[in-house]
């Protein structure tokens, strides 16, 4: 099924696009080969999003940036193709929680994680469909002035749920202690750093620098695979 048009169904997903099969770039799954479902629509207003097309309608036209599709679309193009791992990210995914549920339902046989920020309280049926969530909180540095990017409730839920890993991107050093705090204060458990760049040279340099203090707070490294093979390269 081509994403780069699709039916429009009042019932379906908002969707940016689908590409794959492709590596798994980040975190506890980086290198594994894994199917992308991207979501549109995003409740924060990052100024260094790398996908600006899932929200930024100062930008970008919605009407030419996402199509709506039936989960049972979106569900046959994912058993269509090998992979096993499939990540649904956005945009916020969880702003189509419903929806993702029944798409995930659909999944049988297929491992399942979803990208999120971390700001919206995951409903009791998607913690017990998935097979992980990988949570971004966004750091003070990295988020619009105004935006709720931290949300107690909702950061509590994901540290208790089981299924739950997070993931900072960071451009400096110097915000490891503000990832230290959100960690004792929400008992996060399973931390990734993971630098921030759209380049392969930016990348490996903020890594080094960046190498020594997660060793030293007993955190994980994560680089951005898809970032050190194809650059900026979209859908890659």
């Amino acid at each position: 099924m081509s994403l780069s048009g699709g039916e429009d169904t009042s019932t379906g997903l908002l969707v940016a696009d689908c590409f794959g099969p492709t590596f798994q770039g980040e975190g506890p799954s980086v290198g594994q080969q894994a199917l992308f479902v991207r979501l549109s629509r995003c409740n924060l207003r990052c100024p260094g999003c790398d996908t600006p097309e899932t929200w930024d309608w100062s930008r970008f036209d919605p009407r030419e940036v996402s199509t709506r599709h039936s989960v049972e679309d979106l569900a046959a193009w994912v058993m269509a193709r090998s992979p096993r791992l499939v990540v649904v990210t956005g945009g916020e995914p969880l702003l189509q929680q419903a929806k993702v549920i029944d798409l995930v339902q659909l999944l049988s046989g297929r491992r399942v994680e979803v990208e999120t920020n971390g700001t919206v309280v995951p409903l009791p049926e998607l913690v017990k469909s998935v097979a992980a969530f990988n949570v971004s909180p966004k750091l003070g540095a990295f988020a619009a002035p105004g935006d709720r990017r931290i949300v107690p409730e909702a950061m509590s839920a994901f540290a208790s749920c089981g299924k739950a890993r997070f993931k900072f991107v960071v451009q400096a050093a110097s915000q490891l202690d503000e990832i230290a705090s959100l960690v004792k204060e929400f008992s996060l458990s399973d931390v990734w750093i993971m630098p921030e760049g759209t380049g392969s040279e930016t990348v490996l340099g903020r890594m080094r620098e960046l190498a020594d203090g997660v060793l030293g707070r007993g955190w994980n490294l994560t680089p951005r695979l898809h970032t050190l093979l194809w650059e900026d390269e979209r859908g890659r």
